[in-house]
């Protein structure tokens, strides 16, 4: 059973994911406390990096974050500017219940006020290869969309205040020594010193080898970076005057692992009257997206939709976006394929001594992978495990 299946069967039998046991351990009761009185010094503020400083400040836990581009979010990305409602260039469902919410946020005296509306199944239908289809059968069962915000809005609202301080922008890390007593970061602005250090950059990054460590990594981490594959991925969105289309146009892409093409309704559910279709492609379904220019990009999308929609697509094209992730200088991909081996998932998520820890939607504990929430519980586990 691969991730994708195993999200599946979750949604179908009325269960939640498996949450790490250390979640329990983050209440209210230990905030504010903590046996670890060092610096912790953590490497990306993406969801798993936020989610970590945010952590360690309940626990009262010294912290900074190292980011390299010049704002937080990572794979998080929206934009207010293309209609009148957020636009996800990234990270746009929720794929478990909505109780990761409280979980990721840990303090019940929040009132959290986060609006999502899940698919009708009974209502809303598919295409797929020209048949019509259920939502269900495309695979959304127990995924929501966010009405009026994104994962994006959920971390900058509720995640970000209490951090934002301690984040240090357009700080590269090239090199982590964890050899002595103290743990050294050298950055293209220097070098941090710290006690303790969490690990949150893209495994596209790390295969890059974009961070020396020394000493160097177990023989089985470094197995498991190099065997992983990381999809490419892109997203577009395109404004039409009318809605022509279904809620989704799915594609068979074959072998399951090559990769993912989804066209969908990404007005669903938003407070709008504008009409804006998406595209997700991961894989071989970015193919051939990313590699054309804008013009030709929208040219071959309008064709592409005007040969499944009778000319409809062209006859009705307002404007659109396009997010390529591949190019993102630190990120440079989407994430770990559905169809990974669990078990290289799990060594990504392991700590190496001590002193360095990983976080991050690729370093799990091999139950699930590959979305922000799973990038929350990590650094959950991360920190419990750092304390």
């Amino acid at each position: 059973m691969d991730r994708k299946e195993f999200l599946k069967m979750c949604g179908l039998l009325g269960i939640g994911l498996p949450v790490q046991a250390s979640i329990s351990a983050c209440s209210d009761d230990n905030q504010s406390s903590s046996t670890f009185e060092g610096k912790v010094l953590i490497i990306g503020a993406g969801a798993a990096g936020m989610a970590s400083a945010y952590l360690l400040h309940q626990r009262g836990i010294d912290f900074e974050v190292l980011e390299a581009s010049p704002t937080y979010g990572g794979r998080m990305k929206r934009t207010n500017d293309f209609v009148d409602f957020p636009v996800p260039l990234g990270a746009e469902w929720l794929h478990v219940e909505r109780g990761v919410f409280k979980e990721v946020i840990n303090d019940p005296n929040v009132n959290i006020d986060v609006q999502t509306t899940p698919y009708d199944n009974d209502n809303d239908y598919a295409l797929f290869e020209g048949m019509q289809i259920s939502t269900e059968d495309v695979g959304f069962t127990i995924d929501q969309k966010f009405i009026g915000g994104s994962w994006f809005d959920f971390f900058e609202t509720y995640i970000l205040p209490s951090i934002a301080d301690k984040i240090k922008y357009e700080h590269v890390v090239t090199a982590i020594e964890y050899s002595g007593e103290r743990v050294l970061v050298d950055t293209n602005q220097g070098q941090l010193i710290g006690d303790k250090v969490i690990v949150t950059i893209p495994v596209k990054m790390m295969q890059r080898n974009s961070i020396s460590f020394n000493p160097a990594l177990p023989s089985d981490k470094v197995s498991a970076l190099e065997s992983v594959t990381v999809w490419d991925g892109c997203k577009a969105f395109i404004e039409f005057s009318s809605k022509f289309y279904p809620t989704f146009v799915a594609f068979d892409i074959r072998p399951a692992s090559a990769g993912q093409k989804l066209y969908y309704d990404a007005s669903y559910g938003q407070n709008s009257n504008r009409h804006v279709l998406g595209l997700f492609a991961v894989g071989t379904g970015t193919l051939p997206y990313v590699n054309l220019s804008d013009e030709d990009l929208i040219a071959y999308m309008l064709d592409e939709l005007d040969g499944i929609f009778e000319d409809q697509a062209s006859a009705n094209y307002i404007q659109h976006i396009f997010q390529n992730w591949n190019e993102e200088p630190y990120i440079g991909g989407a994430y770990i394929t559905d169809q990974e081996n669990w078990r290289r998932v799990r060594t990504l998520g392991e700590p190496v001594g001590d002193k360095l820890f990983f976080a991050g939607c690729s370093y799990t504990d091999g139950e699930d992978w590959s979305s922000v929430h799973t990038a929350a519980r990590s650094a959950i586990r991360a920190v419990e495990m750092l304390v």
